[in-house]
């Protein structure tokens, strides 16, 4: 236990550094003025700490700097805020007291200094200060676990909602992120578009290139597809197998169709080599594209089937191309 005294009569610091030291306290600390201790506690320009000082114990009434404005230059320091500091005073003086414990003084001792009543009162703030210390631990040790809760929680959402293989959103994703956009485009009478997209004879790729060399050309595929998704609200997502879709908010036909085109010709200008495709020697898709006023058309999953049934118009038709619902 590491305690200083600061006081301006070397009569009064030498009795209280005795009691403290008689009562089995051993590392005591003193300061002829408030400055001096400032330079103990290393607050002061080029002054190293003498050591961690665990309770403070002041005079109010000292020449140039006052016991109470000491009291509140150190605790205006974070590493000392919590440090407890008892106010020793030669007169009843409340509004003095009282600005002391506004301050954080958690105490105060009467001079002439009776040693009994000086000892029974540092031990009460000591064990005071041990129980706010285990309490504050004990928060510390909650908040970290709670940090760690979070950090958990927010790792398990990403996975869950998250395609292993392409690191694309899941269908879980967009169901629940569709019916979100659906109602922001409700509320704001804007259009929602979706492009729904499926890889052209995918079957046929992994038959003849097999199923890892099938993966890498989901990942290749989606790549293509991502770089073309620019804006902070639209997102693609992973639907299921080869299939992808990609959600536009605030965009209309016209838009939506803009962007589905750069998609298909994206994805055949890679030249990801197929050899058991029927439609190109390449890896090619087929787009599906729909619109809708929520406010007009309320009904969600009307819009997934038409732009479902536009990719299948557009596989009917020769694949490799886009069709409008």
């Amino acid at each position: 236990m590491h305690i200083l005294i600061i006081d301006d009569e070397r009569d009064s610091l030498l009795l209280l550094k005795k009691i403290l030291r008689d009562a089995g306290y051993k590392d005591v600390f003193v300061a002829g003025s408030a400055e001096e201790a400032f330079c103990i506690l290393g607050i002061k320009d080029e002054c190293v700490p003498a050591a961690k000082i665990d309770m403070i114990l002041t005079d109010v009434y000292m020449p140039g700097m006052d016991g109470i404005e000491a009291v509140r230059r150190i605790k205006s320091h974070k590493s000392l805020e919590d440090v407890p500091v008892i106010m020793i005073t030669a007169s009843n003086d409340s509004d003095k007291l009282q600005a002391s414990f506004a301050l954080g003084a958690v105490d105060y001792i009467m001079k002439p200094i009776n040693k009994f009543e000086l000892i029974s009162r540092i031990r009460s703030v000591i064990r005071l200060k041990h129980e706010t210390d285990k309490r504050k631990e004990r928060e510390h040790e909650l908040m970290e676990v709670s940090r760690r809760l979070e950090d958990a929680n927010r790792i398990l959402m990403r996975i869950s909602s998250e395609d292993g293989l392409t690191g694309l959103q899941n269908r879980r994703f967009f169901d629940e992120h569709f019916e979100i956009e659906w109602k922001r485009a409700f509320r704001e009478s804007s259009k929602l578009s979706l492009i729904m997209i499926d890889v052209d004879y995918f079957k046929a790729y992994n038959d003849r290139y097999g199923h890892l060399a099938g993966d890498d050309c989901l990942k290749m595929v989606t790549a293509a597809l991502k770089a073309l998704i620019k804006r902070p609200a639209d997102f693609i997502a992973r639907y299921g197998g080869e299939e992808f879709v990609v959600v536009l908010p605030a965009t209309d036909e016209v838009g939506a169709l803009k962007v589905a085109e750069e998609m298909r010709q994206t994805v055949e200008s890679a030249g990801i080599a197929h050899e058991n495709s029927t439609t190109a020697p390449c890896v090619t898709i087929s787009l599906g594209v729909a619109c809708a006023d929520p406010v007009i058309n309320n009904v969600p999953e009307a819009l997934i089937a038409d732009a479902d049934r536009a990719l299948y118009r557009a596989k009917a038709g020769g694949r490799n191309r886009v069709e409008v619902a």
